[in-house]
Protein backbone atom coordinates (compact mmCIF):
# COMPACT_ATOMS: atom_id res chain seq x y z
CA UNK A 1 0.00 0.00 0.00
CA UNK A 2 1.84 3.11 -1.26
CA UNK A 3 0.40 5.63 1.16
CA UNK A 4 3.51 7.78 0.91
CA UNK A 5 2.74 8.63 -2.68
CA UNK A 6 -1.05 8.51 -2.35
CA UNK A 7 -1.48 7.28 -5.95
CA UNK A 8 -5.24 6.75 -5.82
CA UNK A 9 -6.39 9.71 -3.76
CA UNK A 10 -8.58 12.03 -5.88
CA UNK A 11 -7.56 15.59 -6.58
CA UNK A 12 -9.73 18.34 -5.15
CA UNK A 13 -12.27 19.98 -7.40
CA UNK A 14 -10.23 23.19 -7.53
CA UNK A 15 -7.11 21.45 -8.84
CA UNK A 16 -6.56 20.85 -12.51
CA UNK A 17 -4.09 18.16 -13.57
CA UNK A 18 -0.46 19.26 -13.67
CA UNK A 19 0.78 19.21 -17.23
CA UNK A 20 4.12 17.40 -17.48
CA UNK A 21 6.50 17.71 -20.40
CA UNK A 22 9.18 15.14 -21.15
CA UNK A 23 12.41 16.20 -22.85
CA UNK A 24 13.98 13.16 -24.51
CA UNK A 25 12.57 9.74 -25.29
CA UNK A 26 15.36 7.36 -24.38
CA UNK A 27 14.83 4.37 -22.11
CA UNK A 28 13.84 6.58 -19.15
CA UNK A 29 11.93 9.31 -20.98
CA UNK A 30 9.84 6.82 -22.94
CA UNK A 31 8.78 4.97 -19.79
CA UNK A 32 7.78 8.22 -18.08
CA UNK A 33 5.91 9.53 -21.13
CA UNK A 34 3.95 6.30 -21.52
CA UNK A 35 3.07 6.25 -17.82
CA UNK A 36 1.75 9.80 -18.01
CA UNK A 37 -0.11 9.22 -21.27
CA UNK A 38 -1.74 6.08 -19.88
CA UNK A 39 -3.05 8.05 -16.91
CA UNK A 40 -1.45 9.19 -13.65
CA UNK A 41 -3.99 10.71 -11.25
CA UNK A 42 -3.47 14.46 -10.94
CA UNK A 43 -1.21 14.68 -14.00
CA UNK A 44 -1.37 14.70 -17.76
CA UNK A 45 1.27 14.48 -20.46
CA UNK A 46 1.55 17.97 -21.90
CA UNK A 47 4.11 17.35 -24.63
CA UNK A 48 7.28 15.55 -25.60
CA UNK A 49 10.33 17.24 -27.12
CA UNK A 50 12.66 15.26 -29.37
CA UNK A 51 14.78 15.83 -32.46
CA UNK A 52 13.23 13.04 -34.54
CA UNK A 53 9.46 13.44 -34.31
CA UNK A 54 8.66 10.50 -36.59
CA UNK A 55 10.80 8.14 -34.52
CA UNK A 56 9.17 9.46 -31.35
CA UNK A 57 5.68 8.86 -32.74
CA UNK A 58 6.66 5.30 -33.59
CA UNK A 59 8.13 4.73 -30.12
CA UNK A 60 5.00 5.97 -28.38
CA UNK A 61 2.81 3.75 -30.50
CA UNK A 62 -0.68 4.17 -31.96
CA UNK A 63 -2.30 4.32 -28.53
CA UNK A 64 -0.71 7.73 -27.93
CA UNK A 65 -1.50 9.43 -31.21
CA UNK A 66 -2.78 12.56 -29.44
CA UNK A 67 0.46 13.26 -27.61
CA UNK A 68 1.98 16.59 -28.71
CA UNK A 69 5.52 16.17 -30.05
CA UNK A 70 7.22 19.55 -30.32
CA UNK A 71 10.57 21.28 -30.71
CA UNK A 72 12.44 21.95 -27.49
CA UNK A 73 11.94 25.71 -27.76
CA UNK A 74 8.15 25.20 -27.65
CA UNK A 75 8.05 22.83 -24.71
CA UNK A 76 7.49 25.33 -21.90
CA UNK A 77 4.26 26.51 -23.51
CA UNK A 78 2.73 23.06 -23.05
CA UNK A 79 3.48 22.23 -19.41
CA UNK A 80 3.82 23.23 -15.77
CA UNK A 81 6.64 20.76 -15.07
CA UNK A 82 9.38 19.39 -17.31
CA UNK A 83 11.20 16.10 -16.82
CA UNK A 84 14.67 16.31 -18.33
CA UNK A 85 15.74 12.97 -19.81
CA UNK A 86 17.90 14.47 -22.54
CA UNK A 87 21.64 14.53 -23.27
CA UNK A 88 23.50 16.45 -20.58
CA UNK A 89 24.72 18.99 -23.15
CA UNK A 90 21.22 20.48 -23.53
CA UNK A 91 20.28 20.58 -19.83
CA UNK A 92 20.22 24.37 -19.86
CA UNK A 93 17.94 24.56 -22.91
CA UNK A 94 15.48 22.28 -21.16
CA UNK A 95 15.48 23.78 -17.67
CA UNK A 96 15.91 27.55 -18.15
CA UNK A 97 12.59 28.30 -19.90
CA UNK A 98 10.66 26.55 -17.12
CA UNK A 99 12.37 27.97 -14.03
CA UNK A 100 12.40 31.44 -15.63
CA UNK A 101 8.59 31.23 -15.62
CA UNK A 102 8.36 30.02 -12.03
CA UNK A 103 7.78 26.42 -13.07
CA UNK A 104 9.39 23.16 -11.97
CA UNK A 105 12.07 21.08 -13.64
CA UNK A 106 12.89 17.48 -12.70
CA UNK A 107 16.53 16.95 -13.62
CA UNK A 108 18.18 13.59 -14.30
CA UNK A 109 21.41 14.93 -15.84
CA UNK A 110 22.37 16.49 -12.52
CA UNK A 111 26.07 16.16 -13.36
CA UNK A 112 25.50 18.91 -15.92
CA UNK A 113 23.81 20.97 -13.23
CA UNK A 114 27.25 21.51 -11.68
CA UNK A 115 28.18 23.52 -14.80
CA UNK A 116 24.93 25.48 -14.69
CA UNK A 117 24.48 26.34 -11.04
CA UNK A 118 23.12 29.77 -11.96
CA UNK A 119 19.92 27.95 -12.91
CA UNK A 120 19.31 27.55 -9.17
CA UNK A 121 19.53 31.33 -8.75
CA UNK A 122 17.11 31.79 -11.65
CA UNK A 123 14.67 29.37 -10.03
CA UNK A 124 14.96 31.18 -6.71
CA UNK A 125 14.41 34.62 -8.24
CA UNK A 126 11.33 33.52 -10.20
CA UNK A 127 9.68 31.10 -7.79
CA UNK A 128 10.66 28.04 -9.80
CA UNK A 129 12.15 24.82 -8.51
CA UNK A 130 14.72 22.28 -9.69
CA UNK A 131 14.08 18.76 -8.42
CA UNK A 132 16.75 16.06 -8.44
CA UNK A 133 15.04 12.70 -7.83
CA UNK A 134 16.76 9.84 -6.04
CA UNK A 135 17.19 8.06 -9.34
CA UNK A 136 19.17 4.84 -9.01
CA UNK A 137 20.37 5.71 -5.50
CA UNK A 138 18.92 5.34 -2.04
CA UNK A 139 19.21 7.11 1.29
CA UNK A 140 19.31 10.70 0.08
CA UNK A 141 16.79 11.59 2.80
CA UNK A 142 19.22 10.34 5.45
CA UNK A 143 22.13 12.22 3.88
CA UNK A 144 20.09 15.44 3.66
CA UNK A 145 19.10 15.09 7.31
CA UNK A 146 22.72 14.47 8.37
CA UNK A 147 23.76 17.58 6.42
CA UNK A 148 21.67 19.71 8.77
CA UNK A 149 24.37 18.82 11.30
CA UNK A 150 27.98 18.03 10.41
CA UNK A 151 28.96 15.38 7.89
CA UNK A 152 32.56 14.34 8.23
CA UNK A 153 32.87 12.11 5.18
CA UNK A 154 30.90 10.57 2.33
CA UNK A 155 32.34 7.81 0.16
CA UNK A 156 30.60 5.98 -2.64
CA UNK A 157 31.79 2.86 -4.43
CA UNK A 158 30.14 2.07 -7.76
CA UNK A 159 30.55 -1.25 -9.57
CA UNK A 160 29.17 -1.60 -13.07
CA UNK A 161 29.09 -4.18 -15.84
CA UNK A 162 31.63 -3.44 -18.55
CA UNK A 163 28.89 -2.49 -21.02
CA UNK A 164 27.71 0.24 -18.66
CA UNK A 165 31.08 2.01 -18.74
CA UNK A 166 32.47 1.45 -22.24
CA UNK A 167 32.98 4.72 -24.08
CA UNK A 168 33.06 6.97 -21.01
CA UNK A 169 35.19 10.07 -21.76
CA UNK A 170 37.48 9.41 -18.78
CA UNK A 171 38.32 5.93 -20.03
CA UNK A 172 38.90 7.17 -23.58
CA UNK A 173 41.12 10.10 -22.59
CA UNK A 174 43.19 7.90 -20.26
CA UNK A 175 43.43 4.99 -22.70
CA UNK A 176 41.77 2.58 -20.26
CA UNK A 177 40.55 -0.44 -22.22
CA UNK A 178 38.02 -2.55 -20.31
CA UNK A 179 36.50 -4.51 -23.18
CA UNK A 180 38.38 -7.74 -22.44
CA UNK A 181 39.05 -7.56 -18.71
CA UNK A 182 38.64 -10.82 -16.79
CA UNK A 183 38.75 -9.45 -13.24
CA UNK A 184 37.22 -6.37 -11.54
CA UNK A 185 39.22 -3.25 -12.34
CA UNK A 186 39.09 0.07 -10.50
CA UNK A 187 38.96 2.63 -13.28
CA UNK A 188 38.47 5.83 -11.28
CA UNK A 189 39.06 7.29 -7.83
CA UNK A 190 38.29 10.93 -7.17
CA UNK A 191 35.54 13.42 -6.40
CA UNK A 192 31.95 13.52 -7.57
CA UNK A 193 32.72 16.64 -9.59
CA UNK A 194 35.53 14.87 -11.43
CA UNK A 195 33.31 11.86 -12.05
CA UNK A 196 30.58 14.06 -13.51
CA UNK A 197 33.05 15.24 -16.16
CA UNK A 198 34.63 11.86 -16.85
CA UNK A 199 31.46 9.75 -16.75
CA UNK A 200 28.60 12.10 -17.75
CA UNK A 201 26.20 9.30 -18.71
CA UNK A 202 26.99 7.07 -15.74
CA UNK A 203 27.43 8.86 -12.46
CA UNK A 204 24.59 11.35 -12.01
CA UNK A 205 23.85 9.38 -8.84
CA UNK A 206 27.17 10.51 -7.36
CA UNK A 207 26.32 14.13 -8.05
CA UNK A 208 22.87 13.71 -6.49
CA UNK A 209 24.56 12.25 -3.41
CA UNK A 210 26.98 15.17 -3.28
CA UNK A 211 24.22 17.78 -3.58
CA UNK A 212 22.40 16.15 -0.68
CA UNK A 213 25.49 16.14 1.53
CA UNK A 214 29.05 17.46 1.42
CA UNK A 215 29.07 18.89 -2.08
CA UNK A 216 30.77 17.68 -5.25
CA UNK A 217 34.34 18.46 -4.19
CA UNK A 218 34.24 16.57 -0.88
CA UNK A 219 32.22 13.52 -1.90
CA UNK A 220 34.66 10.73 -2.73
CA UNK A 221 33.97 8.10 -5.37
CA UNK A 222 35.54 4.87 -6.61
CA UNK A 223 34.34 3.28 -9.86
CA UNK A 224 34.95 -0.36 -10.74
CA UNK A 225 34.33 -2.20 -13.99
CA UNK A 226 33.35 -5.79 -13.20
CA UNK A 227 32.90 -8.31 -16.03
CA UNK A 228 30.99 -10.68 -13.73
CA UNK A 229 28.24 -8.18 -12.88
CA UNK A 230 24.83 -7.92 -14.51
CA UNK A 231 23.58 -5.08 -12.32
CA UNK A 232 24.79 -1.61 -11.43
CA UNK A 233 25.71 -1.53 -7.74
CA UNK A 234 26.32 1.41 -5.43
CA UNK A 235 27.62 1.32 -1.86
CA UNK A 236 27.59 4.49 0.25
CA UNK A 237 29.30 5.15 3.58
CA UNK A 238 28.49 8.29 5.58
CA UNK A 239 30.04 9.48 8.82
CA UNK A 240 28.44 12.43 10.61
CA UNK A 241 27.87 13.89 14.07
CA UNK A 242 24.29 12.57 14.10
CA UNK A 243 24.73 9.09 12.59
CA UNK A 244 27.12 6.80 10.78
CA UNK A 245 25.50 4.60 8.17
CA UNK A 246 26.14 2.57 5.05
CA UNK A 247 23.76 1.64 2.23
CA UNK A 248 23.94 -0.61 -0.81
CA UNK A 249 21.70 -1.03 -3.83
CA UNK A 250 21.78 -3.27 -6.91
CA UNK A 251 19.93 -1.81 -9.87
CA UNK A 252 18.54 -3.83 -12.76
CA UNK A 253 19.63 -2.09 -15.99
CA UNK A 254 17.02 -0.67 -18.35
CA UNK A 255 17.23 -1.00 -22.13
CA UNK A 256 20.14 1.43 -21.77
CA UNK A 257 22.84 -0.42 -19.77
CA UNK A 258 24.06 2.89 -18.34
CA UNK A 259 20.71 3.48 -16.58
CA UNK A 260 18.76 1.43 -14.05
CA UNK A 261 15.06 0.63 -14.38
CA UNK A 262 14.38 2.28 -11.04
CA UNK A 263 15.39 5.70 -12.41
CA UNK A 264 12.12 6.24 -14.29
CA UNK A 265 10.12 4.96 -11.32
CA UNK A 266 11.93 7.45 -9.10
CA UNK A 267 10.74 10.28 -11.35
CA UNK A 268 7.15 9.04 -11.20
CA UNK A 269 7.40 8.89 -7.39
CA UNK A 270 8.79 12.44 -7.30
CA UNK A 271 5.92 13.69 -9.47
CA UNK A 272 3.33 12.02 -7.26
CA UNK A 273 4.75 13.81 -4.23
CA UNK A 274 4.03 17.16 -5.87
CA UNK A 275 0.30 16.49 -5.42
CA UNK A 276 0.14 13.94 -2.61
CA UNK A 277 -1.84 14.89 0.54
CA UNK A 278 0.53 12.65 2.52
CA UNK A 279 4.30 12.72 2.07
CA UNK A 280 6.63 10.30 3.83
CA UNK A 281 10.29 11.20 3.87
CA UNK A 282 12.25 14.41 4.07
Amino acid sequence: MALANAPNLPETASERPLRVAVAGLGAVGLQIARRLADGLPGFELGAVAVRDKDAAREKLGPGHANTAIVDLRELELHADVVVECAPAAILREVVLPFVSQGKKAVVLSCGALLRNMDLIDTARENGGQIIVPSGALLGLDAVSAAAEGEIRSVRMTTRKPVTGLVGAPYLVSNNIDIQDIKEPLRVFSGTAREAAVGFPANLNVAVALSLAGLGPDKTQLDIWADPALKRNTHHIEVDSDSASFSMSIENIPSENPKTGRITALSVIAALRRLRAPLRVGT
